[in-house]
C-alpha cells in the first residue's frame, strides 16, 4: 500500500474496500441508470426526496443497483439501515433484525429500513415472518431479487409492497460510471490510470449491463499492471482480463426461460436469424448445448410435425453431433437445426392431436379395444371372438380397407388429426379426404 496515497486513517480503509463499494453514490443526483423509476418527476424519485417512502421489492439482474438504491432510501428517510442477505440468513437473523428495528423504534423514534437482498431465496415461512412487522410499521421493508416475483415470493408479502422493475444499464451509464471512476476514485486517480478509447467499447460491451461487473473489470486490470508499465487499459490487457467472463444468464432463473422462450418462439415465427441470435445468446451465457438439442427436438415435433418430417431428423442428428463430437462442431450442428426449423413450414397439428387425445382419454376412461383389432394367438382366444372380422388391408384395393372402424366403440368418427394445408401435410390431407370418401362409398 503507498502511504503517500492517504491523508487520514478514514482513507487508508477504503483502499480495501472494492471499487465498486468504494463507487457507490449517496446521493440521488448521482445515481445511474433506472430514469424510468428516478428520473424526473418519477413518482418514487420524489418520494425518495421528500423521505416518504413505502414497502417496495426491487426486480432486476445483479450490478444495476438495488442495494445502493436501497441505502439511499434509508439515508434519505432519516432511518436505521439493516442488511441481510436471505442466501446466509434464517428466522434467527430475521428475528434479531426485527428487534433492532424494534428498538431504534422506541428508544430513538426512529425507523428502520431492513434491506433483504435475494429474497427468493426464503422459503415461504420465513417470508411470512415479515408480515406482521410490515403492517405495523416496524420496518420499512425492501427486498432485492433477480427473480421474477411472481413465482418466487409470496402474494401476502407481495401485497404489502410495490414492485420495481430495474433494468440492465445501457451502454451510455456504464460509460458515464466508467469515466467517473477513473476520475473520482482516489486509488485510480493517483495511479494515473486511464483507458483506450477502443477498448472502453469492449469493456462496456463485457460489462453486459452490470456496473459491478464494469468496476470490478477495471480494478482487475490495475491489478494486472506492474510498476514501469504505462498506466493505460487496452485491449490486449482487457482481453486477460475478460477472458471466459460469460454474460448476464442463469441456468436456473428467469433469465434462462426467457431466452429459451425467445428461441422456441423465433423458430415458431421463421425468423432464422432471431433463432440463430437466441441460440447463440444461451450457448454464450453457458446453457449446456444438450439441453438446447432436446428443445429443438421439440420444437421439431411441435411446430412443425409433419409439414416437413425431415425436421425431426435434422434435430436428432444435430443432437448426436454434439454429443460425439462436443463443440465446436456440435454447436454449428445446433445452429443448422436452428435455422432449419425456422424456415421449415409450420404446423401444429400433430401437437393439437395428441393435446385432444389426452383430453379424450381423460373424459372417456379406459375403454374396451373392439374385438376385431385384438389379437387371437390361442384357440381360446378365437373361441371367445378375438380378431374376427378383421380385413387385412394389404388384400384390398390401395391398401385400404373402407368402412373398418379402428377406434373403440362410442368413438367412432372421432377426429383428433386434422393436417394443415402447409408443406408435406397437404398431401396428407388430400389422402385423408380421399380415404374418408372411400368410406363413406361402403355407407
Amino acid at each position: 500500500m503507498d502511504s503517500d496515497l492517504f491523508s487520514n486513517p478514514a482513507d487508508a480503509e477504503r483502499y480495501f474496500l472494492p471499487l465498486a463499494t468504494r463507487m457507490r453514490p449517496t446521493k440521488l443526483e448521482e445515481y445511474v441508470g433506472q430514469q424510468h423509476i428516478l428520473g424526473d418527476g418519477q413518482l418514487l424519485a420524489e418520494n425518495i426526496k421528500r423521505g416518504q417512502v413505502h414497502s417496495m421489492v426491487f426486480w432486476g439482474p445483479p450490478g444495476v443497483g438495488k442495494t445502493t438504491l436501497a441505502k439511499m432510501i434509508a439515508q434519505y428517510a432519516s432511518a436505521a439501515f439493516i442488511e441481510i442477505s436471505a442466501v446466509l440468513s434464517g428466522v434467527k437473523d430475521i428475528r434479531e433484525a426485527i428487534d433492532q428495528a424494534k428498538n431504534q423504534k422506541i428508544q430513538h423514534q426512529k425507523q428502520t429500513c431492513l434491506f433483504v437482498d435475494e429474497v427468493h431465496r426464503f422459503n415461504k415461512s420465513q417470508q411470512d415472518a415479515f408480515l406482521p412487522h410490515i403492517e405495523n410499521g416496524d420496518i420499512l421493508f425492501i427486498g432485492a431479487t433477480t427473480e421474477n416475483p411472481s413465482f418466487e415470493l409470496n402474494s401476502a408479502l407481495l401485497s404489502r409492497c410495490r414492485v420495481y422493475v430495474l433494468k440492465p444499464l445501457d451502454d451510455q451509464a456504464i460509460a458515464k460510471l466508467i469515466e467517473r471512476a477513473l476520475k473520482e476514485d482516489s486509488i485510480l486517480k493517483h495511479l494515473g490510470l486511464t483507458i483506450a478509447n477502443d477498448a472502453l467499447s469492449v469493456l462496456i460491451d463485457a460489462a453486459d449491463g452490470d456496473a459491478r461487473r464494469a468496476l470490478n473489470f477495471i480494478e482487475i486490470a490495475a491489478d494486472f499492471l506492474s510498476e514501469g508499465d504505462e498506466k493505460v487499459i487496452d485491449i490486449p490487457l482487457l482481453n486477460k482480463v475478460i477472458a471466459q467472463s460469460y454474460r448476464r444468464f442463469d441456468k436456473s432463473g428467469e433469465v434462462f426461460y426467457d431466452q429459451i422462450s425467445a428461441l422456441h418462439k423465433s423458430i415458431r415465427g421463421s425468423s432464422p436469424d432471431a433463432a440463430i441470435y437466441w441460440l447463440n445468446r444461451m450457448l454464450d451465457g453457458g446453457c449446456d448445448p444438450l439441453y438446447l438439442a432436446r428443445r429443438l427436438v421439440r420444437t421439431a415435433s411441435e411446430d412443425i410435425g409433419n409439414a416437413d418430417p425431415r425436421a425431426l431428423q435434422v434435430t436428432m442428428d444435430a443432437w448426436q453431433v454434439q454429443e460425439r463430437l462436443g463443440s465446436p462442431e456440435g454447436e454449428l450442428a445446433l445452429a443448422q437445426a436452428a435455422i432449419y426449423l425456422a424456415v421449415a413450414p409450420k404446423s401444429n397439428a400433430v401437437y393439437k392431436a395428441f393435446n385432444r387425445v389426452n383430453q379424450c382419454i381423460r373424459e372417456t376412461g379406459t375403454k374396451e379395444v373392439p374385438m376385431h383389432l385384438r389379437n387371437a394367438p390361442t384357440k381360446l382366444m378365437k373361441e371367445q371372438g378375438y380378431s374376427e372380422g378383421y380385413r387385412y388391408p394389404h388384400d384390398e384395393p390401395n391398401a385400404f380397407s373402407p368402412g373398418v372402424n379402428y377406434l373403440p366403440d362410442g368413438l367412432t368418427g372421432s377426429v383428433f388429426y386434422e393436417p394443415t394445408d402447409r408443406g408435406l401435410e397437404k398431401k396428407i390431407k388430400e389422402k385423408l379426404a380421399y380415404l374418408k370418401k372411400l368410406n363413406k362409398s361402403t355407407g
